[in-house]
């Protein structure tokens, strides 16, 4: 800088006009000078499952602004902070412009053609010397829905290997099943216009402030639509920024949800507050359900177990159950739980008691955490055959058949390993080649001493991304795609409305839409592409496949075209004949569950306690969860220097007590261990929003990677791991040998269950199995 420059600046002459200017956008007012678009491309955002609308500013060929859409239902103009800085992620620095194969052990970018010709070697050669499900695949919730019919139909009927999941499983497989085993079906029941509606909103370890904030403006609406403020009640463990927001908090001993529920349904069964006609009309299984809940699940029992008073019990179960309208939803609080499935049937045990299902307020709803999860959900070929068919029925198997017009007996007649048992198995010597999408594991999964034993072992790694994350930093072989805003084609949110997302500008350097990385990878194994893709150029192409799958089906999309989920701002599926524009709750009195009987089930389910509880050296316990400014293994916002700034590392809430203990305070550095690792240098954050004996980290985080310590756990059912809770100890420099309590009361199950510095007493029966 000259120094008439500098004295410019010191005399306040030089304001930098230029570089902070604004002028006058067509669409949105005021916008700065510098990056002001040449154009903006409706879209949908591509990071979590709320599904907001946007709209991306192109200057010069490039991405330069991210705004809300404000005549987009689902957010009306906003966007998160992730949101709002989605631009600055389609050209970060740890994007992957070209495919790499590893070559004297590093990785060094070929063309497209040497890639797949090594990869297809490597797969067809082990399938050759093990079987076919020796390749094995673990996608995401990330991509398109197109693109996730592509990559399920290629695994499942081109490699023809059923050893295929995904990510999602880490996160949403319990509220499939927990769907699945009540109604007959995946698929959330309500929609986001609920929480506008309900006279009362019940949150289940759903920190919507933090994990989806812009769910809070439907809320928000409520006293305007409605001409009253609802009770809102919160149940966390923690003191999150949502329990702020509520009217009745309800602090509950960690994992203890399943047996409040069950609890509140005995209340509101010995107070004859049930809805008696609709239990007769839409439910099965009232006898047994009412017989197994007054039998093991009084008041006392409740209170022992969750913590919570038995006359607050009482006061919960009234204002639910006597409220016109009651609404009840749940995120990974209750899903990541190796009892998540039953918890999530629990939550529609108390909706179906009430009678709240299938009308305005009254839904019990879960919400999704990937911007497609669903998507996978409805067509991705992991846990069914695409449009809610299943693999074991030799009808559904022939009808998809047809439809796609393959031989029936490409079609696999069973589920193949869920993500866990991937692992597992690849440990066993049985898998020998994975092939990872656009997910990150070396951060993600829970039982990282069992991951990395696993992934030494493969004799192929492959991992489809668009960023450099840690577990494409060890692959053999980086297929580099293309990200949101270089393609095209719909997310499903959680209230299942399809949006579309278009493609705004060209990919980087070499890459390729993960559309495009199957079809042309499908070309180097013989009669594969011409079977499965012969008249496929294009998503849309995908998209009327999909229609012609889905018609008939409860996720129906026959009646959809991108053009009309453009103009609608997205779709809720079913859309058909019969609901041209779509279908905002299901299972009311004109719509049936898929059950043989067409009623939901009311399910006798159990609560078990934790498998590892505080015991001598491990005195606390360990809860995981998100913060509002990163999202996942950070591999999308960890660059982004707004968000980075806000959130660069993990941290650990700390009670007062605790920290007193540890002789610590705010900004000071200890240690977290447990029974199968330990994390160095987490930075202390002493908070009243976790009790004493409990503490809270983010997940996200690849230095201080709290997943070396939380429990290799899953639910039988839905295979999703047991994030939430396990035993660990805190080392200050102050105190290096950690926390000592003489003695530590936990309610149990087990009448008087106690856990003393000599030993816990933990009935076998109740431990879970992985």
């Amino acid at each position: 800088m000259s120094l008439i420059d500098k004295a410019k600046n010191f005399l306040g002459l030089d304001i930098k006009e230029d570089k902070y200017a604004l002028v006058d956008d067509p669409i949105f007012g005021k916008v700065a000078k510098a990056k002001a678009p040449d154009k903006w491309v409706r879209s949908t955002c591509g990071y979590c499952g709320v599904g907001c609308g946007m709209y991306i500013g192109v200057k010069n060929g490039e991405a330069v602004y991210s705004k809300g859409d404000p005549l987009h239902p689902v957010n009306m103009g906003t966007l998160c902070p992730k949101g709002l800085s989605e631009h600055k992620m389609v050209r970060a620095d740890n994007r992957i412009p070209a495919p790499l194969l590893k070559k004297n052990g590093v990785l060094t970018s070929v063309s497209w053609e040497e890639v797949f010709t090594h990869t297809s070697d490597a797969f067809k050669r082990i399938q050759a010397e093990h079987g076919k499900g020796a390749v094995a695949v673990i996608s995401t919730g990330q991509l398109l829905t197109e693109e996730f019919y592509a990559l399920g139909k290629f695994t499942q009927l081109g490699l023809e290997t059923n050893n295929y999941d995904g990510n999602t499983t880490l996160c949403m497989a319990s509220a499939v099943m927990g769907y699945k085993q009540t109604f007959g079906s995946d698929g959330p029941t309500g929609c986001y216009e609920d929480f506008s509606k309900a006279d009362v909103i019940l949150l289940i370890g759903a920190n919507i402030a933090d994990n989806h904030p812009i769910l809070k403006l439907h809320i928000a609406k409520n006293k305007k639509e409605t001409g009253k403020k609802p009770t809102l009640i919160v149940v966390d463990p923690r003191k999150s920024k949502t329990s702020q927001m509520a009217d009745i908090f309800v602090p509950l001993a960690p994992r203890s949800d399943l047996a409040l529920l069950n609890g509140l349904c005995y209340i509101i069964m010995e107070q004859g507050w049930e809805d008696e006609k609709f239990i007769k009309e839409r439910t099965n299984g009232y006898k047994e359900f009412r017989k197994h809940i007054i039998k093991n699940y009084p008041p006392q029992e409740v209170a022992n177990i969750t913590g919570i008073e038995v006359k607050e019990l009482y006061n919960l179960a009234k204002v639910y159950a006597t409220a016109d309208k009651a609404m009840s939803a749940w995120t990974m609080g209750v899903n990541q739980s190796s009892i998540g499935t039953d918890t999530v049937s629990a939550i529609c045990n108390l909706a179906l008691i009430t009678g709240n299902l299938g009308k305005e307020g009254a839904s019990p709803m879960s919400i999704t955490g990937q911007c497609n999860a669903m998507g996978t959900r409805e067509f991705g070929f992991t846990s069914s055959i695409p449009g809610y068919r299943n693999y074991a029925s030799t009808s559904d198997r022939q009808a998809f058949a047809d439809i796609i017009n393959v031989p029936v007996d490409l079609v696999p007649n069973k589920r193949g390993y869920a993500y866990p048992q991937i692992i597992d198995a690849i440990n066993r010597g049985e898998i020998k080649a994975l092939w990872v999408v656009a997910t990150n594991p070396l951060v993600s999964y829970p039982d990282q001493n069992s991951l990395r034993e696993a992934l030494k072992k493969l004799d192929i790694l492959v991992v489809q991304d668009a960023f450099m994350s840690d577990t494409a930093e060890i692959a053999d072989v980086v297929f580099s795609a293309a990200t949101w805003s270089e393609k095209e084609g719909c997310y499903t949110n959680s209230e299942r409305r399809c949006n579309y997302a278009k493609k705004a500008i060209d990919p980087l350097g070499e890459t390729k839409s993960d559309l495009d990385i199957v079809l042309d990878f499908s070309k180097y194994f013989e009669g594969k592409h011409a079977l499965l893709f012969k008249d496929i150029e294009s998503p849309q192409d995908i998209f009327e496949e999909i229609k012609q799958v889905s018609k008939g089906q409860l996720c129906d999309y026959s009646g959809m075209s991108y053009e009309l989920i453009e103009e609608l701002g997205g779709i809720q599926w079913p859309c058909n004949d019969h609901a041209p524009k779509g279908t905002k709750r299901l299972y009311s009195e004109e719509m049936p569950c898929p059950t043989q009987d067409g009623t939901a089930k009311l399910l006798p389910l159990d609560w078990i306690p934790l498998s590892e509880m505080q015991c001598k050296g491990l005195p606390l316990i360990l809860n995981t969860g998100r913060t509002v400014e990163q999202f996942h293994t950070r591999t999308k916002t960890g660059t982004i220097g707004i968000l980075d700034a806000l959130a660069p590392e993990a941290w650990v809430d700390l009670s007062p007590k605790d920290a007193a203990k540890l002789k610590v305070k705010s900004g000071d550095r200890i240690a977290i261990s447990g029974n199968r690792g330990k994390v160095e240098d987490v930075i202390v954050k002493v908070s009243e929003t976790v009790r004493e004996g409990n503490i809270f980290v983010p997940f996200h985080f690849n230095e201080q990677l709290i997943n070396n310590i939380t429990i290799p756990e899953f639910d039988p059912k839905s295979f999703e791991p047991n994030y939430k809770q396990c035993a660990v100890q805190l080392h200050s420099e102050a105190v290096p040998e950690g926390i000592v309590y003489e003695e530590v009361e936990i309610s149990g199950y087990l009448e008087g269950v106690k856990v003393y510095e000599e030993e816990v007493l933990v009935d076998e029966k109740v431990k879970s199995s992985s």
